[in-house]
């Protein structure tokens, strides 16, 4: 089994990644928008071509907006990790991936030697980065319940994924019949509720 990770090593690398992104999608989106405004000073004819970077622009500006305003998980998985200890997963079955508006969400499994019924979870990156999890053919630790959801860190790149049950109802009844501390624990590390739900594409600026 390989040493556990530095917490706090992880945690400072994810926030350091995350603020990162955020300004590199922020100076994108600006300069988009700038663009137009500076070819039309410099004497380019105002044509529907030229202002046409303005709304690729807006798009990288507002996905940022939600990400930012609705993505919560950083702050909740250093909230897990004080609460929870780390469990090492000499497994993960990473299922596929899909592209929405707070992240890329994929979904994995973590099966138990021994044990069946391991529940489907939805892992999205606690950074803001999109890529697909790295990393975890040498396992990964593990910090949660998975009835309410954790943290997985994978053994070779030290990423920090956030995790939830992708059918959260479907648990429900296990999570109202957990044991009072097995639920005050959860509480305690934010995930007693479902955290994160995609945001409609209409309101979700607004909310």
């Amino acid at each position: 089994m390989p040493q556990p990770p530095d917490v706090t090593e992880i945690v400072a690398r994810t926030r350091s990644a995350r603020t990162r992104c955020a300004a590199l999608r922020a100076a994108l989106g600006t300069t988009l928008i700038a663009l137009p405004f500076a070819l039309i000073a410099s004497g380019v004819p105002n044509t529907f071509l030229t202002v046409l970077p303005v709304v690729p622009g807006l798009f990288v500006l507002l996905l940022l907006l939600l990400q930012v305003r609705h993505g919560r998980r950083l702050a909740v998985c250093e909230r897990v990790l004080r609460a929870y200890p780390l469990e090492y997963r000499d497994r993960v079955d990473v299922r596929g991936s899909d592209w929405l508006l707070l992240g890329t969400v994929h979904t994995l499994k973590l099966p138990i030697r021994g044990r069946h019924g391991a529940p489907t979870m939805r892992a999205l990156n606690a950074s803001l980065t999109r890529r697909r999890p790295r990393g975890t053919e040498a396992g990964a630790w593990f910090a949660g319940d998975p009835a309410f959801g954790g943290v997985l860190i994978p053994c070779d790149t030290g990423d920090m994924l956030f995790l939830q049950p992708a059918a959260w109802e479907r648990h429900e009844a296990e999570r109202a019949g957990a044991a009072p501390g097995r639920r005050a624990m959860a509480a305690e590390a934010g995930i007693a509720a479902l955290l994160e739900r995609e945001p409609n594409t209409i309101v979700a600026v607004g909310d």
